[in-house]
């Protein structure tokens, strides 16, 4: 299993509303239009992940988990990795229920978007300033 964390912020202009897509940005939100966006401020962008994170994110059918916490609530976001990743956003990473693949997507086929995550967690993260920490897991395929 390959782990990392790091740390992102909320806002209150999220609104975690969009139904097939989970977005994670390094950018501040402008406008409450964004609103699969989860996490503002991003410590990282998918072109920063490590390399044999990437790499094992680039094989079909890896399992992926997306683990979203901020003050004492988590939800976890689970989908897969596909050999169609780029991975070269410096600054987003997307979850994507659907297969759709461009170079911000961090998995597809996920079992959530940022409409389905737990409203208690969400209302956390929609406050200027919340402290959120993110964890992506993928599971090496030996």
């Amino acid at each position: 299993m390959l782990t990392l964390t790091f740390y992102a912020e909320g806002d209150r202009k999220i609104t975690a509303k969009h139904p097939t897509t989970l977005e994670i940005t390094k950018d501040e939100v402008k406008t409450r239009r964004g609103d699969c966006i989860v996490a503002t401020r991003a410590a990282l962008g998918l072109a920063e992940l490590p390399e044999e994170m990437k790499q094992a994110l680039r094989r079909d059918g890896t399992e992926v988990a997306l683990r979203i916490e901020s003050d004492g609530i988590c939800d976890v976001v689970r989908g897969r990795g596909s050999a169609r990743l780029t991975l070269e956003s410096k600054s987003e990473m997307v979850a994507r229920k659907s297969g759709y693949v461009c170079g911000r997507t961090l998995m597809v086929n996920s079992d959530k978007s940022s409409s389905e995550l737990r409203r208690d967690l969400v209302e956390r993260i929609a406050r200027d300033g919340a402290k959120i920490r993110l964890t992506i897991e993928v599971k090496v395929q030996e």
